[in-house]
């Protein structure tokens, strides 16, 4: 078992930061996080509304702030993405009411997140969802015009089909405007059967496929981030149980194969997952969402265990 650091491998969720998370352990999280060489970390403009009783997102980018702050120099160490597109109009309102991608909304929705983070840029600024009453040209035009003002580094498009990421990239390319290069969708080493997505999931193309793998592959400029990589603890944990999509023959090998490697290299299963992801061909950054160091540290050895050849092809051998 060899291992290598994480570097950029991995991206910390900080969806519940200030929420469901308090204060003190988001910023033992994030502390740990840093120790351990993480850079990257995502949050969003709408984290987390369900979880406020205001109904308003906001709560992660401050705590963010916070943390940022409280920590002089720390924001040349770290890397901060964050996203438009999904907060509420209103409370209750989502998700038949949310801001959407319009250019007014891109251009307001950073300067509201670089408020609320303390920050003169973010490196990386996300379209939450793809918002198709707004005119796609447009919408890649807002974005291209925040990276020319330096307010982002680059762009990406999370929850969005891959025809109209290439036809936004199309529009970007022939008008002379920063393109995205990232794609930030549902993943992991488990895959539900086909055509059953949508009713475990509230996103309808938030799913990396085949098709998306291959995009990513034959566009090397593109980052492929993957949220909800460990399946909220299924891997590991008895009472946290996979959803009907889950259930098909596939699955049963897939953890078997997982419990192999596990057992040759003395690690969990949801080491061996991230490890899969991370050193795979598209390499694919997991988004790891915990609430705890534990959760922590078993992310951290994933990405860092690089996996053997022949535990590699026993993996994929099971797709």
């Amino acid at each position: 078992m060899t291992t290598s650091p994480i570097s950029e491998r991995l991206a910390l969720g900080a969806m519940l930061f200030g929420t469901r998370t308090d204060e003190a352990t988001s910023f033992a999280l994030l502390d740990r996080y840093l120790d351990a060489g993480g850079v990257w970390i995502d949050t969003a403009d709408c984290y987390s509304f369900w979880e406020d009783p205001s109904g308003h997102g906001g709560q992660s980018e401050l705590t963010l702030a916070r943390w940022l702050k409280a920590r002089p120099g720390v924001r040349d160490r770290v890397k901060i993405a964050t996203k438009v597109g999904c907060e509420p109009l209103y409370p209750g309102s989502y998700p038949e009411s949310s801001e959407g991608l319009s250019a007014d909304t891109v251009a307001a929705g950073i300067r509201r997140s670089l408020e609320r983070l303390g920050l003169d840029h973010v490196d990386l600024y996300w379209a939450h969802r793809d918002d198709r009453s707004s005119d796609l040209a447009e919408t890649v035009s807002a974005f291209g015009a925040l990276v020319t003002d330096g307010l982002v580094d680059r762009w990406g498009y999370s929850n969005t089909a891959v025809w109209r990421v290439e036809r936004a990239r199309s529009f970007a390319l022939n008008a002379g405007t920063a393109a995205p290069t990232g794609l930030q969708l549902r993943y992991s080493y488990l895959q539900p059967r086909p055509m059953v997505r949508d009713n475990d999931h509230d996103h309808r193309f938030g799913w990396t496929t085949d098709e998306t793998l291959d995009y990513v592959q034959s566009n090397p400029e593109f980052a492929l981030w993957a949220y909800s990589p460990l399946m909220s603890g299924a891997y590991d944990r008895a009472d946290r149980a996979v959803s009907s999509a889950f259930e098909h023959p596939g699955t049963d090998r897939r953890l078997a194969a997982l419990d192999r490697a596990a057992g040759q290299l003395g690690t969990t299963r949801s080491e061996i997952v991230v490890a899969w992801m991370t050193g795979g061909a598209p390499a694919i950054s997991p988004i790891i969402g915990v609430g705890s160091i534990r959760q922590l540290e078993i992310a951290v050895r994933g990405a860092a265990l690089k996996l053997p050849d022949e535990i590699r092809r026993d993996l994929d051998a099971q797709w």
